[in-house]
């Protein structure tokens, strides 16, 4: 079976997880941008884990990288 017709069978498992990975990514990636302080790294460091590392990296920079809102 080639990775095209696998794809397409399978398009209606892929839609929800895209929608999920590209929503995290962008509410990750707003409030990288609108946040100037970070637990751990800096600005660029947080967009490169989030836009590389696809489904975790938006994960990881909510529970590690987000700094507490007091």
């Amino acid at each position: 079976m080639h990775n095209t017709q696998f794809f397409l069978d399978n398009l209606p498992l892929f839609i929800p997880l895209i929608l999920l990975e590209v929503g995290l990514m962008i509410a990750a990636l707003v409030h990288v941008l609108r946040h100037p302080h970070y637990r751990f790294g800096n600005r660029l460091m947080w967009i490169l884990i989030v836009v590389l590392l696809q489904i975790i990296g938006p994960i990881i920079y909510f529970v590690f990288g987000r700094e507490d809102e007091n």
